[in-house]
């Protein structure tokens, strides 16, 4: 989950090594560091952000060519400066970053410690460098061969850099488990845990697979070998990013851009995929396993966080329109199960950056056990596209705020194709239907953009409820999944104790915490269960609550009830939670402001869960 960069060439490394931590911010910040070669091996780092390394390191020799940083997200040890990486050998000749957990290091450190390895921090990472240390001093070994040997030893996930002080033409990168990229440019690479800080310098890279160590030189060589040591042929690769995707555009936060840039990315996400005027869905990756998903005896979806509530909007979207039966799984879950999974089941599994590492793993037990794998993601190039069977891109750019907002829409955007193109080829939906809901489809980014529009309203309201403790998030159908996706963007950026429910599961236990300090927010655009829902809103304003209510554009009823309404142009039932989740995400933010919180940024989150 941290960032990781590095860099070797001809150019200063520090400028480029500090541009390329604060576009990986988003992936830890809890700590940050560098270390630069120039004749002498330097390391500064410190708890806090980047710019707080910047001003520790301001007054330092930051000369070098060839260099490394890392932005921490805490798993060993606190955030604090002894923590922070890079990390030293015990003889001071090498220094590693690390993302990702190194699950034997207390076994590792204590036969280090009888070998008379003294440690400083309280990390996994320094145990690994001091094994590498070991290894070399053992053999009289170059860097690559010490890496390669103490990688034998390993158990646990990760993506690490290392440099040597007596070596300083060369960096060594491997990962298992944790993604790393290697960036080529002219007479110069770069390393990286995400595309993001290479697109500046070069459209060029390699993804590293498991078990794979790349040794990347001065003079423009680049090796690549399994830890068994074979010779690996790398896959060049262009990178489809822009810089501007990856900047705020004059919008104080990463979050509100990418909340409004929905209209556009819903739009981007169906582009080619779908044609109103001429009638048609097609969804590139699953043509080429159409029958198997279409045969399958069931769905399981695998996905954490965010992800995991578009699973369950496909859940209804499959089962309704395409009649599959779907199970929804929380891949931390389901890969520590002992899950009957089948040949003739599909597995399905959603992630923004194609990296979850739980995810990951429910997919490498699906495929032992001979279940079509598919996924879909954002991140060209990622694990979990490389790992499945079939799969499909969101095309939503780049997501650097840690709350996803257009992610999700993408995410339910497409699963909302297949299962409509699913249930039209399957018979399931008639044409008539199938012909309204791609009309519709076509339709929802200009409702999206109507919606943003109301962000002064929905502002207002969040005055009103900022100093609320606790928050209820209710809906029915189509929208419990965004009641949950509600109160998730509500905990995680203002720290407001938040729970989303079905709204008829109210009074089974939640109805005990309503009073007039709780704000519940209620998703009322259902036309089939219309009725219940006012029922709901009626029990909650019986107990004083305050009534926070979306609904469809000319209500009339519920709008007489609720304190406060917030409109949505009307659309088919299955296509509402892509325009019912705006205002949560544009409420979410206001109310996160409004509390002084750090909405890009929330404590003790990140982006990218690359560990367990």
């Amino acid at each position: 989950m941290c960032g990781i960069v590095a860099y070797i060439g001809k150019k200063q490394a520090y400028p480029i090594l500090i541009n390329g931590l604060k576009r990986l911010e988003y992936r830890g910040y809890d700590s940050a560091g560098i270390a630069i070669q120039n004749g002498t091996l330097n390391v500064y780092k410190c708890k806090g952000k980047v710019n707080d390394l910047i001003k520790h390191a301001q007054s330092k020799n930051l000369e070098g060519t060839i260099g490394m940083g890392h932005t921490r997200w805490a798993t060993h040890g606190k955030p604090d400066d002894i923590n922070a990486h890079p990390h030293q050998s015990g003889n001071g000749r090498l220094v590693i970053i690390h993302n990702g957990i190194i699950e034997n290091y207390a076994v590792l450190k204590e036969t280090l410690i009888k070998a008379g390895h003294t440690f400083t921090s309280q990390t996994d990472t320094e145990v690994l460098i001091h094994l590498i240390e070991e290894l070399q001093s053992q053999g009289n070994l170059p860097v690559e061969e010490a890496v390669r040997a103490a990688l034998a030893k390993v158990v646990g996930a990760y993506a690490i850099v290392v440099m040597d002080r007596e070596d300083p033409n060369k960096l060594v990168a491997a990962r298992k488990a944790s993604p790393l990229v290697l960036g080529i440019g002219q007479d110069e690479f770069h390393i990286a845990s995400d595309a993001t800080p290479l697109v500046e310098h070069t459209n060029n890279v390699v993804y590293l697979n498991d078990g794979e160590i790349a040794v990347v030189t001065r003079d423009g060589e680049m090796q690549i070998k399994t830890i068994d040591n074979k010779v690996q042929t790398p896959f060049i690769q262009e990178l489809d990013l822009k810089i501007e995707e990856m900047e705020k555009g004059g919008y104080e936060h990463f979050m509100l851009k990418e909340i409004y840039e929905q209209p556009k990315t819903i739009a981007e996400c169906m582009r080619g995929r779908l044609n109103a005027g001429e009638g048609w869905i097609r969804v590139g990756g699953l043509a080429t396993c159409m029958e198997r998903i279409s045969n399958a005896d069931r769905l399981i979806i695998a996905a954490c966080g965010t992800s995991w509530h578009a699973g369950l909007v496909a859940e209804y979207l499959f089962e309704e329109l395409a009649r599959i039966p779907v199970e929804v799984e929380y891949a931390s879950e389901l890969r520590y199960r002992n899950p009957i999974i089948g040949k003739k089941d599909v597995v399905i599994a959603i992630s923004q950056s194609g990296e979850t590492a739980d995810t990951l793993s429910a997919l490498e037990l699906a495929k032992d056990k001979g279940a079509l794998l598919y996924g879909i993601v954002n991140s060209v190039g990622s694990s979990i596209a490389r790992i499945t069977d079939a799969g499909s891109y969101i095309h939503v750019g780049p997501e650097i705020g840690v709350a996803s907002t257009k992610a999700f829409t993408g995410q339910v955007t497409l699963l909302s194709m297949m299962a409509i193109h699913l249930g039209y080829r399957k018979g399931t939906i008639p044409k008539t239907y199938y012909q309204t809901l791609v009309e519709e489809m076509e339709n929802i980014p200009n409702k999206v953009a109507k919606i943003l529009e109301s962000s002064k309203k929905i502002e207002y309201i969040a005055s009103e409820i900022k100093d609320a403790n606790n928050a209820l998030f209710l809906g029915r159908g189509y929208n419990f999944p965004i009641a949950l996706e509600g109160a998730l963007k509500l905990k995680e950026i203002s720290y407001i104790h938040a729970e989303g429910y079905p709204a008829a599961e109210m009074k089974h236990g939640p109805i005990a915490l309503i009073d007039e300090n709780m704000p519940v927010i209620v998703i009322a655009t259902n036309k089939s269960a219309y009725e219940k829902i006012v029922s709901n809103i009626q029990e909650v304003k019986a107990r004083k609550g305050v009534v926070i209510a979306i609904v469809t554009e000319g209500e009339s009823v519920i709008s007489k009830i609720a304190d406060y309404t917030i409109e949505i142009p009307d659309t088919e039932e299955p296509l509402t939670p892509l325009l019912s989740v705006i205002p949560l995400q544009i409420l979410s933010y206001h109310v996160a402001l409004m509390r002084g919180c750090n909405v890009d940024q929330p404590r003790n989150l990140a982006k990218s869960v690359t560990v367990e």
